[in-house]
């Protein structure tokens, strides 16, 4: 699976390659031309048999653009592989605005297009390019990615803001609601093999105390149990604020700022 963690200043471009144009210029500055990279283990079929020379061989002397070429989760995820990836597009709410919309095409084609490699296609027609994978290699055609099967795309989102309407028709989104007491009860079990319900008494109060503020999120309950099996104790003079300290609603923040906001958590498809 391939994640892209979505930050402010993420970009159309950020998800698609990174091309190190100042690198490349120190190694044009006299130094020998480099190896050509290993190919990856993704490198089959559908990427033109191994054998196949590497257009980079008959190009200009110098170093290869290839080398200083990575494609990003997006990218990495439209190569032509035999099987669909899966691209896991996270917290896409928190991106520049325009990148829904940026995306649209690129989803819609199932393919992208590096401006450099382009450019650089008459010289070095199949280029080489090192992938999101690690240690993964790819050959790029004329500068082009396409898929040959579609990936599997997951998008999640906070609900910080809403998207465009054309990009929500091309999604089948889905709305997880805060866990129920039985699901926190699976959870607690899965993490510390709770399976004599002793912490049944402290999720009860949890969900009170969300319900009273707000919403809390599930990993301060974690935190407590965590705690509880670290021999806090209940009777220590100490516990309830520890509880006051764990249990504060994000959306107040701390004494260092404020946190981020409470919410149900949408995932859209």
């Amino acid at each position: 699976m391939l994640r892209w963690g979505i930050a402010s200043r993420s970009t159309l471009r950020s998800g698609l390659y990174e091309y190190d144009a100042i690198g490349r210029a120190r190694a044009s500055l006299g130094h020998p031309r480099p190896a050509a990279p290993a190919p990856g283990p993704d490198v089959g079929p559908a990427f033109g048999s191994p054998g196949e020379p590497n257009g980079e061989t008959s190009g200009p002397r110098g170093p290869r653009i290839g080398d200083f070429v990575r494609l990003g989760p997006l990218s990495t995820a439209l190569l032509p592989c035999e099987l669909p990836r899966v691209l896991l597009i996270d917290e896409l709410d928190k991106s520049d605005i325009d990148l829904p919309n940026d995306l649209l095409h690129v989803l819609e084609s199932g393919s992208c297009a590096s401006p450099e490699l382009v450019r650089a296609r008459h010289q070095e027609g199949r280029v080489l390019v090192f992938t999101d994978d690690p240690g993964g290699t790819a050959p790029v055609r004329d500068g082009r990615v396409r898929c040959l099967a579609f990936p599997f795309v997951v998008i999640t989102s906070n609900g910080v803001r809403q998207f465009p309407a054309a990009f929500l028709r091309r999604c089948v989104r889905l709305d997880v609601s805060p866990p129920r007491e039985d699901q926190l009860t699976a959870m607690i079990a899965a993490h510390f093999r709770d399976q004599d319900g002793r912490h049944t008494a402290m999720i009860q109060a949890f969900l009170e105390r969300s319900r009273e503020s707000g919403g809390l999120a599930t990993d301060q309950l974690l935190n407590t149990v965590y705690l509880r099996t670290a021999d806090a104790r209940d009777d220590d003079e100490t516990w309830c604020e520890l509880l006051d300290a764990l249990w504060r609603p994000l959306s107040q923040g701390t004494r260092s700022g404020a946190g981020p906001p409470t919410g149900k958590r949408r995932h859209e498809t």
